[in-house]
């Protein structure tokens, strides 16, 4: 895999919405190319016989039993929202 360039990390950042002076993104190139090389390093390690993981621990489902219970009729629901339309609750868009 190649290092990480600065322009990639600028990219990201951007992405992000997330301003860095020139040397916080300096510092984050080298130690995500320390990253990368190090996931470089566990590439090598002979994984043939290990057998994939979904968690480190033997864990079961945890969840509880699904039980159909009466809710909330709506106009239970919408009586103290602070604004309501066609029947839901209004609120401020947060896309431009």
């Amino acid at each position: 895999m190649s290092k990480i360039t600065k322009e990639q990390v600028e990219h990201v950042a951007d992405l992000a919405r997330l301003s860095f002076t020139e040397a916080e993104i300096e510092d984050f190139t080298n130690q995500m190319s320390k990253v990368i090389d190090y996931a470089e390093v566990l590439n090598e390690l002979d994984t043939e016989n290990v057998e994939p993981t979904t968690h480190v621990m033997d864990v079961r489902n945890v969840l509880r039993e699904d039980n159909v219970k009466p809710s909330l009729q709506r106009e239970e629901a919408l009586k103290n929202a602070p604004k309501q339309k066609d029947g839901q609750f209004e609120v401020p868009s947060v896309l431009d």
